[in-house]
């Protein structure tokens, strides 16, 4: 509940909060290598729908497993059914996966003609201006927070960077086109944050909140699979034989858990921005040191990748997030 009157909330714990943010900027590396892999199996498998199911479900797969296992899994999902047959979690405040789902599909169909540092820009433009209005509305378990100066130029300057890195490839209508897909997903993921952080309060449990997100994103994917093959048939790609193609499941596993554990403690804006952070980091990396044919990042690529990071702190070292 939103305290009302006339007195500041209090400030989140310096100490919980640094660390939270540190947790997450991790997690936003973890995200770049998760681009790359989901990328490249949408290339191989020629559909980038079906590389997000397979991704999503070996994720599935591997909660499936650990949730039941352990002792904080299985109260986690007795804690969760209560708190949504009591009320009070929403069901829709379960449907986080369906973004995630859209993330994941976005990355198997653009990262082969986009390359990862221009996905990433583009993704973290529609996550930051987003998060703005999810934490304004109080929607994460953090509650309301506040549009401070620090966040909202950092949420502008990450739309500029967006510009700026596509900026040489504006002249191709079709790379441009993709990259509203992923500014898209970028927004969704806001909102996924937000969510997945209040099931996570729910049920007590990062296990049981992370479950939740894949078997929702997995029915979504499904379902979007079906459609695909009645409309276009069977994709013409084979299974790859390569095992790390198939890792970027289990590697979405530990974003969305850090993500799940740490919002309430840094918001949803803070919380992209330092994911963002590690995402840049990671994708300039990936596409420096391991280039793909469509990801030799040019020299406003990594500017704009820069200006985003620059953004991030930005944001980061401000007032502290208020509850």
């Amino acid at each position: 509940m939103i305290a009302t009157g006339t007195l500041s909330p209090p400030t989140l714990p310096v100490a919980r909060r640094i660390t939270a943010v540190g947790l997450a900027t991790a997690s936003g590396v973890t995200v770049a290598v998760q681009s790359r892999i989901n990328g490249e199996l949408g290339v191989r498998l020629a559909d980038g729908i079906a590389a997000a199911v397979v991704s999503f479900g070996l994720g599935l797969l591997v909660l499936l497993v650990l949730v039941p296992a352990t002792p904080a899994g299985r109260r986690g999902l007795a804690t969760l059914r209560a708190a949504l047959a009591g009320g009070s979690l929403r069901p829709w405040e379960c449907l986080g996966g369906a973004c995630g789902a859209l993330f994941v599909a976005a990355q198997g169909l653009t990262i082969g003609a986009l390359g990862v540092a221009v996905f990433t820009v583009a993704a973290v433009a529609g996550q930051s201006g987003s998060s703005l209005l999810v934490d304004r509305a109080g929607l994460g378990p953090a509650g309301r927070q506040a549009v401070t100066p620090n966040r909202l130029v950092g949420a502008a300057l990450t739309v500029l960077a967006v510009l700026l890195a596509v900026g040489d490839r504006l002249g191709d209508p079709a790379t441009l086109g993709l990259a509203l897909l992923p500014l898209l997903a970028g927004v969704g993921l806001a909102w996924q944050q937000a969510v997945n952080g209040r099931v996570r309060v729910a049920s007590g449990s990062v296990l049981a909140a992370t479950l939740v997100n894949f078997a929702v994103g997995t029915g979504v994917l499904l379902a979007a699979f079906v459609v695909e093959m009645a409309v276009r048939g069977r994709p013409g790609g084979g299974l790859p034989t390569e095992p790390w193609l198939y890792l970027g499941g289990p590697v979405g596993i530990v974003f969305i858990a850090v993500a799940a554990a740490v919002v309430r403690f840094t918001g949803v804006l803070l919380l992209g921005l330092a994911t963002i952070a590690g995402q840049v980091v990671g994708a300039a990396l990936l596409d420096v040191v391991l280039p793909t044919t469509a990801s030799h990042p040019g020299v406003n690529t990594l500017l704009g990748a820069a200006l985003t990071l620059f953004a991030a702190l930005l944001a980061a070292f401000g007032p502290p997030a208020r509850r």
